[in-house]
């Protein structure tokens, strides 16, 4: 259970007082008076908390060349997807399935959760309409960054979804031609109709400046937010040139940055090179990747751009190869853009997705154990070089009781005993390279018998 803050700090303002009466009499009637006052105020007045964040000591993650750091260190994030943590935020039967996950990662040393800040129209939306917001649902999101918090896990939060599920682009076009502004009933229109990235950018503006109703702090304010994420899996097909998707990214990505120069921002690209790429038969899986209107290289060196992100789904991009030819494209894929960024772009790289469907037709349990030891391997010798490979985020972790939600990648890692073990593991190692074991009571504990 969450603690409720204000009753917290009165309980301690209380007691402050009653020793200084009890140890001093009237000595110190003036403090004395004002602790008074003060607790009457925490305990029923609105109160701006705005000095949370220097009480817990939590720093914001900031960008070194090509590296993250933190509090003067260099950071490394093992982490997951957890896109439906605000969705279950939203009933009070549901919330504890969102803090079992939080502690369920942190107990596995996992730094980093992405997740879903959006839900544009349909069940428990976010935003119901252009502008028009259901405070449930963002005391949901408020409760979701609280927990977070609690738990020592840092959020990348994803603000719209290339995709129809949860709304996503779509759902902006078709507000826009409901109100019979829009310019053309296609998707891709949300990139380049005027009245769509008006509100796009009030949702924005919306988000970023949102006091949350837990801690008493603006979301812009907050270090519990790893990063903004612009788009899930952005694609602007009716422009294969991608120029139009390029404009939208430095629009939005320079806007975002007007208002929030505390956190980092990505795109939340797939990773694919564009039509001018050389990279583009070498590296991409086939020729539809480079035709699909975004470019890593072009789009990621953005200036308001802080990191390079990059999905990893070989076994959906071939369906020809079988799982050691996938292994090794996966190889290729990732130390393709760790070079790029190491070179080029000089700028972090996350994967901020990867996975392997259970419905292959080769599929073995097995294969998901040596496809993420793959993965993560190549970003322990990217981090133990000091190199661009910041991290990888696995899609993705439920906890029991909740199939529905997951898809052919999810799982429940404890059910998982050998990906339960490779996640622990490369926690500690991250955790070695960064010196932080020994300041961590949990790390040293999980990580003392993995030495």
């Amino acid at each position: 259970m969450k603690k409720d803050l204000r009753s917290h700090w009165s309980i301690r303002l209380l007691t402050i007082y009653r020793k200084m009466v009890s140890g001093n009499g009237m000595l110190y009637p003036i403090l004395g008076f004002a602790s008074c006052v003060a607790f009457i105020y925490m305990s029923f007045g609105d109160l701006k908390l705005s000095s949370f964040p220097k009480e817990r000591g939590l720093s914001f993650v900031e960008r070194n060349g090509t590296q993250f750091f933190l509090d003067g260190k260099p950071l490394y994030v093992n982490g997951w997807n957890s896109y439906w943590l605000m969705g279950h935020s939203v009933e009070e039967n549901t919330r504890p399935k969102v803090s079992a996950m939080l502690q369920a990662g942190a107990k596995m040393g996992l730094t980093v959760c992405r997740t879903w800040a959006f839900n544009d129209g349909g069940y428990n939306a976010l935003q119901i309409s252009p502008g028009q917001f259901d405070e449930r649902v963002f005391k949901a999101l408020d409760y979701v960054i609280a927990e977070a918090r609690k738990h020592g896990i840092r959020l990348l939060l994803s603000l719209v979804n290339n995709l129809q599920p949860y709304g996503g682009k779509t759902q902006y076009v078709n507000w826009a031609w409901q109100e019979g502004i829009g310019l053309s009933s296609s998707n891709d229109s949300f990139f380049y109709d005027p009245s769509i990235r008006k509100y796009f950018k009030n949702y924005v503006l919306t988000v970023l400046t949102r006091k949350n109703t837990i801690t008493g702090i603006e979301y812009r304010n907050d270090p519990t937010i790893f990063a903004w994420e612009l788009i899930n899996e952005p694609r602007c097909m009716t422009d294969p040139s991608g120029d139009t998707l390029q404009d939208w990214l430095e629009e939005m990505s320079a806007f975002i940055k007007s208002i929030d120069k505390n956190h980092l921002l990505t795109i939340g690209l797939e990773g694919f090179y564009g039509p001018k790429s050389p990279k583009k038969r070498s590296v991409n899986p086939e020729e539809w990747a480079s035709v699909l209107g975004s470019d890593f290289m072009r789009n990621s060196n953005i200036t308001h751009v802080d990191f390079a992100s990059v999905h990893i789904y070989a076994d959906q991009w071939f369906h020809h190869l079988g799982f050691e030819e996938k292994r090794v494209y996966v190889s290729k894929w990732m130390r393709s853009h760790i070079e790029d960024c190491d070179q080029e772009l000089k700028k972090p790289v996350m994967f901020t997705e990867y996975g392997l469907s259970d419905q292959n037709k080769d599929y073995k349990p097995s294969q998901r154990e040596q496809l993420y030891r793959t993965i993560l391997d190549i970003i322990y010798k990217s981090a133990k070089k000091k190199g661009s490979g910041a991290g990888a985020l696995v899609w993705q972790f439920f906890v029991k009781g909740m199939a529905e939600y997951s898809d052919d990648f999810g799982m429940v890692p404890w059910e998982s005993p050998q990906i339960y073990k490779l996640t622990v593991e490369h926690s500690c190692r991250l955790a070695r390279i960064q010196g932080l074991i020994q300041e961590n009571e949990n790390l040293k504990q999980l990580c003392s018998k993995r030495k």
